[in-house]
């Protein structure tokens, strides 16, 4: 009965905890551009409150050329993910090949490599490539996903292997059978994983922030520092909330509008 009463209070709790920075950015972008940082963290909801921060931050950033980019780099760059994943999911999954365990699990080594240490070979291959201060540079390391693969390799065994059989005996090859009996199939795999890319790649600032350099080329995270940078020169905390509500509204907008879809996708991939 006390272990019972006991987790709720502490999700609720650390609920509470998590909810408190988003809490402080919705008053600090409301109140007025001379509420000073303490004023702000105190959280009374005293007014008044208004929309002009919101404006301000607005038209002094380069928010609709940073949302363009980060836009075409997530859904570029997801799109990718999806045929390279998927291709060699199927293969570590269903074909039979020697080697193909010691080589999925050396594959998986990726995961093992903390980013930032492969930054200066990435570097030096983007420059040799004539691919620097590019989307295209920027997104060009994270084309093939160990996790995704991972990820698909474990949805495509979950899957009766009747159906590609029966696909088979129809004449169906290997491709056909991925993109229309297969892929259907692992629709909510496909959505985990879509969750979790655009998730870490909208939310990336080192990376693109040494990928590129002119400002045509930023993206939401780095161009927030650069307008933040700007904006704790006048001390204009309430600018500032706002600038960073910009960047963060779009994934709790979606998280809010299909939790449902998120956590079905993550339980049906057999991730806890």
């Amino acid at each position: 009965m006390r272990s019972s009463r006991f987790w709720p209070l502490l999700l609720t709790a650390a609920a509470v905890l998590w909810a408190v920075p988003f809490l402080w950015m919705a008053v600090a972008s409301m109140r007025p551009g001379g509420a000073g940082a303490v004023d702000i963290a105190s959280l009374l909801p005293a007014g008044p409150f208004g929309l002009d921060n919101f404006r301000d931050a607005w038209s002094s950033g380069h928010f609709p050329l940073w949302y363009l980019n980060t836009v075409l780099l997530c859904g570029g760059l997801l799109a990718v993910q999806c045929v390279t994943v998927s291709l060699a999911g199927y293969a570590f999954a269903r074909m039979r090949f020697p080697g193909r365990d010691a080589l999925f699990y050396a594959f998986l080594l990726q995961l093992m490599l903390v980013p930032p240490i492969l930054i200066v070979p990435n570097l030096s291959t983007l420059v040799a490539l004539h691919l620097y201060d590019t989307l295209a540079g920027v997104a060009a390391p994270y084309c093939a996903s160990a996790f995704g693969v991972f990820l698909m390799r474990q949805t495509f065994r979950t899957l009766p292997a009747a159906y590609e059989e029966a696909a088979l005996v129809d004449g169906a090859s290997r491709l056909q059978i991925i993109v229309h009996v297969l892929l259907p199939l692992a629709r909510p795999g496909l959505t985990a994983f879509a969750i979790v890319s655009v998730t870490s790649h909208w939310n990336e600032f080192l990376w693109p922030l040494m990928a590129t350099s002119s400002p045509s080329t930023q993206v939401l995270t780095v161009g927030l520092a650069s307008f933040t940078a700007g904006a704790e020169a006048g001390s204009e905390w309430g600018v500032i909330a706002a600038g960073t509500f910009f960047v963060a509204a779009p994934l709790l907008i979606a998280f809010v509008a299909f939790q449902r879809q998120f956590v079905s996708s993550f339980t049906f991939s057999g991730i806890k």
